[in-house]
Formats: C-alpha cells, structure tokens, sequence
C-alpha cells in the first residue's frame, strides 16, 4: 500500500510521527507536506494528495491541519476524491466501509497522535463493503459530475 501524506505548519510533529506509524506497518508513505512551522497555507497540502489520489498514483491519503476541515474541504475540490474529517477510529472505519473514502483528515489542535495513529489504523484496515453503500456512493459521484441528483427530483 502506498499513501500520499500532507499537513499545514501546525501539523508537522503529528504528520511526523503519523508517517513514521505507517512506515512501521509496511506502508509506502509519500510526503508532500511541509516541515517548517512558519505559515503554511493547507490548500496546497490537500491539493497535491487529492491529485495523487485521484491520478492513482496511490491508494489514498493522509491529510493534517488545525482542525482537519479546511485541508479536506480543498481536497474534496479535486473530482474523485472522497475526503472525510474523523476524531475517532469508528467514524474513519465506517467512513471507508459505507462511503469509500480515499483520503482521511484530522485535526492536530483537536486529538492527539495516539488517537490519531488509532484513526489511521482503523481507517487503513477498513474496505469498501460496495452493496447498497455503492449506490449511495454513485449518487454522490453523479452530484459531482453534473451538479444534479436525479433522485432528488423524484417525488
């Protein structure tokens, strides 16, 4: 499994230590964060690992910020991606099992890196269930690609 990584400056200890936990486990992690603690903008993190996740060039992605909103709503801008914010491993497994996140997002001012290496394992561990989450799925992809649901519309 290969990952693609990505922080802003107030996540650089937490994006270390998450790297180094999945290095541990066997997993490809590439870094396209940043390590300076001077201002960082996370637009720029979130954009290269959802475009790495997109492109396929891995298989998903890690993404830290303050508070894990702002850098996976600009990853969630890429088209394909599937970015979900997660405090907690059960909501991170799920979030694979029923929506098939591809990258997962969390705050460094709001859990701390135990939790977080718990988060990653759950999430990294958990597959696509497919079934009626697939349907769910295509529906979010089809408000993607066209701005329009069509199931919106009936009824």
């Amino acid at each position: 499994m290969k990952l693609a990584i990505g922080n802003d400056h107030v996540a650089v200890d937490m994006k270390l230590e998450i790297k180094a936990f999945l290095e541990e486990k066997g997993i490809e992690v590439i870094d396209v964060g940043t390590n300076e603690r001077g201002s960082f903008n996370y637009p720029v993190s979130g954009y290269r690992v959802a475009k790495m996740v997109a492109a396929g060039e891995v298989d998903g992605g890690v993404l830290i910020c303050g508070t894990g909103v702002g850098i996976s709503l600009a990853a969630n801008k890429v088209r394909g991606i599937r970015a979900c914010v997660c405090s907690d491993p059960y909501t991170a497994k799920l979030s694979k099992q029923h929506n098939n996140t591809n990258i997962i997002a969390f705050g460094a001012r709001v859990i701390g890196v135990e939790l977080a290496k718990m988060i990653v394992e759950e999430w990294v561990n958990a597959s696509f269930l497919g079934g009626r989450h697939q349907t769910r799925v295509d529906m979010i992809m089809e408000i993607e690609e066209t701005q329009h649901l069509a199931a919106a519309e009936e009824n």
